[in-house]
């Protein structure tokens, strides 16, 4: 009986939560690099101080 209380909460709990936190770390990391490729794409443009 332990064995199915313990599957359960890993398909109800551990997955959907390892799901979410992946996100979250794949937006930020892709997040990054996006602002940094349009830093350096558009170095010296006066309107790259209102992004700080």
């Amino acid at each position: 009986m332990f064995e199915v209380a313990a599957i359960v909460v890993v398909l109800v709990v551990a997955i959907p939560v390892a799901v979410l936190m992946s996100g979250a770390v794949a937006a930020a990391v892709l997040g990054g690099l996006v602002k940094a490729d349009v830093d350096h794409t558009h170095a010296g443009s006066e309107l790259l101080e209102t992004n700080r």
